[in-house]
């Protein structure tokens, strides 16, 4: 009878069966890395418009050197400064001078209204320019009439301050200037500015007799701010 053992295994050892490679564990580091490198982006392009925009007015600057334009008072003439009943009446004549000191530069200006004060109180406001347009490195003239009467309410020191310029025979009068201005540079014209000129005179009263006039050496320079 046949022997029907099966054959026997050899001695040798294979070692421990080998386990399914592990999973890939995803963590927040990668998630963490991604967002940093984006907030490094974004603040190297921000960091670089801003240079870029910087050098851009740079550039402008040095080509086309903008300047303030300037406002004097040339000469005033007042006739008459009555303040009586609580009333002023008032006559005075201002001549205005506009200076355009830019090479590459024209403005526009709308209408130019002049406001007049005293003791920090309006007493007349007259249109003294229509529109016009002024040129490169040129000077415009302009005038304003202020003549009537007023309601003016004037406290006791307001009224005491009155009493000794009249006695002095001049007064501190205060003009603003109020209008929109654009700039031209070639073809390309800009949006709409509000200066405010400010102009601190003393002027002294000329009667009908005289033919003096305030007429300084050096005109009297306004202040220019822009709001």
């Amino acid at each position: 009878m046949a022997d029907n053992k099966q054959p026997q295994l050899n001695g040798a050892y294979y070692g421990p069966a080998i386990p399914p490679p592990a999973q890939p564990r995803y963590s927040h580091h990668r998630s963490r890395s991604c967002c940093s490198c984006l907030f490094g982006f974004l603040w190297k392009l921000v960091v670089a418009l801003i240079v870029l925009a910087g050098l851009a007015v740079l550039i402008f600057y040095l080509v086309v050197q903008p300047r303030s334009f300037k406002f004097y008072v040339t000469e005033a003439n007042l006739t008459k400064f009555d303040y009586t009943n609580n009333t002023l009446h008032y006559n005075m004549v201002l001549n205005f001078t506009a200076r355009n000191p830019n090479k590459k530069l024209s403005i526009y200006y709308d209408n130019v209204e002049a406001r007049a004060f005293y003791e920090g109180e309006r007493f007349a406001n007259v249109d003294v320019k229509a529109q016009f347009r002024q040129y490169k490195k040129s000077s415009n003239p302009m005038s304003g009439v202020f003549s009537g009467q007023n309601l003016l309410l004037l406290n006791n020191d307001q009224a005491s301050e009155f009493n000794k310029d009249k006695n002095v025979g001049v007064y501190d009068i205060y003009v603003k200037l109020y209008f929109r201005i654009r700039f031209r540079l070639g073809d390309l014209i800009s949006g709409d500015y509000k200066p405010k000129v400010k102009c601190h005179l003393k002027v002294p009263l000329t009667s009908n007799n005289t033919t003096a006039t305030f007429t300084p050496l050096v005109p009297t320079k306004c202040d220019v701010d822009f709001y």
